[in-house]
């Protein structure tokens, strides 16, 4: 596979919503089965970092219809996507990955504070590097600190784990005749204002002539997508 690597580092964003549910929060064989593939990734010496989104605990507009405000419910989201990176460099550990937790906010004995510096080393050594709490704003989703981290931290594309194989103009889960798309331009995807991400983390990543790279979590090879195989969407000018 090394041979066949488009990319060489990589921030990669997993779904809460994958992780588990309201019922069950954390589904340990996903979990595990995540692992696996990012270990395949690890193995030939590709530098990975994760975002994982905190829909399974929570989300922030729920809280709205309960008195609680945006601002609030998006901070409880932020602990949320602690919460599920902690959970899964546990998973990363037990599978003989070296892994760190980077925290947006300081959360004293959980995770490190972001610092690009040190992020670095932490690649340099071999470490999956975890980034948890959002951006450490309201206002801002996991899919913008995604991009965010992914420019700051110098990867080569931006890969999007979801819970359907590619871009759609609709979504292919409620509508049967969701055209899907193989490669859309930035603008495009803009100007359509498709629901693959927020526009502000399209529009950084249209900025920076990012790679965007959204394939399904549940049935693809991550190393796969990563030589640039199987099935998936991309987008980028």
């Amino acid at each position: 596979m090394n041979n066949n690597l488009k990319y060489k580092r990589i921030l990669l964003k997993l779904s809460g919503e994958g992780m588990g549910n309201e019922e069950t929060p954390l589904f340990a064989d996903t979990m595990q089965r995540w692992a696996l593939q990012i270990k395949k990734l690890y193995d030939v010496g590709i530098e990975v970092c994760l975002v994982i989104g905190g829909g399974n605990f929570w989300r922030g507009s729920k809280g709205v219809s309960k008195g609680i405000k945006r601002t609030t419910g998006d901070y409880i989201g932020m602990l949320a996507t602690v919460m599920n990176a902690l959970a899964f460099s546990d998973v990363l550990q037990a599978n003989d990955m070296d892994a760190r937790v980077i925290t947006a906010f300081e959360i004293q004995g959980v995770g490190e504070v972001f610092n690009q510096a040190c992020v670095e080393q932490h690649l340099n050594k071999k470490r999956i590097v975890i980034f948890a709490g959002g951006t450490g704003n309201p206002f801002f989703t996991t899919d913008s600190c995604s991009v965010l981290r992914a420019l700051q931290t110098g990867c080569d594309a931006f890969l999007k784990a979801t819970q359907v194989d590619g871009i759609y103009d609709s979504d292919p889960r409620t509508n049967p005749n969701a055209i899907r798309y193989e490669t859309i331009p930035y603008l495009t995807a803009l100007d359509k204002k498709l629901g693959v991400m927020d526009l502000t983390a399209m529009a950084m990543a249209q900025k920076s002539n990012l790679p965007v790279v959204v394939f399904n979590a549940h049935d693809s090879d991550f190393s796969d997508i990563v030589c640039g195989k199987g099935r998936y969407s991309i987008m980028k000018d």
